[in-house]
């Protein structure tokens, strides 16, 4: 799960470049503008005409902050991080997946996970679990590098795989979008992606729906704590940022559950109260 989109940041490291000395780095960040980071078709993440969840969320930081937003448009993919944070012309990256060593990062703000996409009406529209033996010989699409591809293998079902690439650039591609089509027209039989992609795409249609992934027992986890990522070294911009996400988390909440994400507790296990 790393926008990354999401899914790149939570399922690849990109490679970087060096940083500049940390005595150097506090002195990148804007007073004047709350420059976001971001992916303009990471759809509905983000997007350059402002309709993705974490655009919502920018625009919560900057009015908290009273400071206008601007924004760095650049596809995530290699050379994200590198082209964007790091080469200080802008400050944050909304959404980011804990632990991920090229940013530092805020205290989460989230944890989702991924799930299983089915139509409601599906003989799969019970399976919880991807080594449910109801999948067994049924197309499932999913992200080649992405941890539930992992889980697939070992449950026995690489044959039944149908991947997608992880690094695309989604101004011209949208594999998100293509294996939930294939799933409603009977194409796939189900579809395994990370939750803030999928789950507000499906909240949109009432054919399919979303189950995320809460009982995997082996392989890489499945649910992930997802911050804000800034530059190593701005420990009073990450302060700043974590008070921010403390005092506003109702709001932050809100904005999510509204766009459709799926928030688990922070362990993984349940739906957040």
């Amino acid at each position: 799960m790393r926008r990354l989109c999401p899914i790149l940041l939570v399922s690849a490291a990109f490679c970087a470049a060096g940083l500049p000395a940390a005595g150097q780095v506090a002195d990148l960040r804007s007073h004047t503008e709350f420059r976001v980071c971001a992916d303009p078709a990471a759809v509905p993440m983000s997007s350059q005409d402002g309709s993705g969840f974490e655009n919502r969320l920018a625009v919560l930081f900057a009015d908290e902050l009273g400071m206008p937003l601007a924004y760095t448009w650049f596809p995530q993919g290699a050379g994200f991080i590198r082209k964007t944070l790091r080469a200080g012309i802008c400050d944050v990256v909304i959404g980011y997946a804990q632990g991920d060593e090229l940013v530092q990062n805020t205290n989460h703000y989230y944890t989702s996970a991924y799930g299983i996409v089915t139509r409601k009406d599906s003989p799969l529209a019970a399976v919880d679990m991807l080594e449910d033996p109801a999948l067994k010989g049924k197309p499932i699409g999913v992200v080649a590098g992405t941890p539930p591809a992992t889980n697939l293998a070992r449950a026995g079902l690489a044959k039944d795989m149908k991947g997608w690439d992880l690094f695309v650039d989604r101004r011209v591609e949208n594999p998100v979008g293509d294996m939930l089509a294939q799933v409603k027209s009977g194409e796939l039989a189900a579809a395994v992606l990370w939750g803030p992609l999928a789950g507000p795409l499906v909240k949109q249609d009432p054919e399919l729906q979303f189950t995320p992934l809460l009982k995997e027992t082996t392989g890489p986890r499945m649910f992930y704590r997802i911050t804000m990522g800034v530059r190593p070294g701005e420990d009073e911009w990450k302060r700043k940022l974590n008070s921010l996400i403390r005092r506003n988390q109702d709001k932050i909440d809100a904005i999510l559950r509204d766009a459709g994400v799926p928030i688990l507790d922070d362990y993984g296990k349940a739906p957040k109260p």
